[in-house]
């Protein structure tokens, strides 16, 4: 597993799971796991039920909110801002890279009025991810909020 990457306190991304990196963030004190990977993205991709079973296992909250970049809604977006304010903290998510949940997690900062787009995407950048999407996804999202 590459290490979770910080990207506020109590929140972290990562790349895909599997079934040993649930114990190796139960280890570095996660407490939630959000997944935002569907099944069958990829072939031999742990299914979320798997990863699930493990978690709660080890005493871990597992929510599950499947998206694909390209199908982001605003629900996807409250849904995942929902997990990360009322999880037991610090909350990792994670998808393929962790760039899609990043997006989602940035999404739901812009959308509430709490950030600018622009400087999310520059502080993504010097953590090595590109979210170059992200202003043209808000710009949507908030379309669609107001229903045009």
């Amino acid at each position: 597993m590459k290490p979770p990457t910080d990207v506020a306190p109590g929140f972290a991304v990562t790349a895909q799971l599997d079934k040993t990196d649930v114990a190796a963030l139960a280890q570095r004190g996660y407490r939630t796991i959000v997944n935002n990977r569907p099944d069958d993205e990829e072939p031999g991709q742990p299914t979320a039920a798997e990863i699930r079973a493990d978690a709660e296992r080890l005493g871990l909250t597992y929510i599950y909110i499947p998206v694909t970049t390209g199908t982001i809604t605003a629900q996807d977006v409250a849904a995942v801002t929902r997990a990360v304010r009322e999880s037991p903290q610090p909350v990792v998510a994670h998808c393929r890279s962790g760039t899609r949940s990043y997006l989602l997690w940035a999404a739901g900062r812009a959308l509430d009025g709490d950030a600018d787009p622009s400087a999310l995407v520059a502080e993504a950048a010097k953590r090595g991810y590109d979210l170059q999407s992200l202003p043209d996804l808000v710009a949507r999202l908030r379309r669609e909020r107001a229903g045009g």
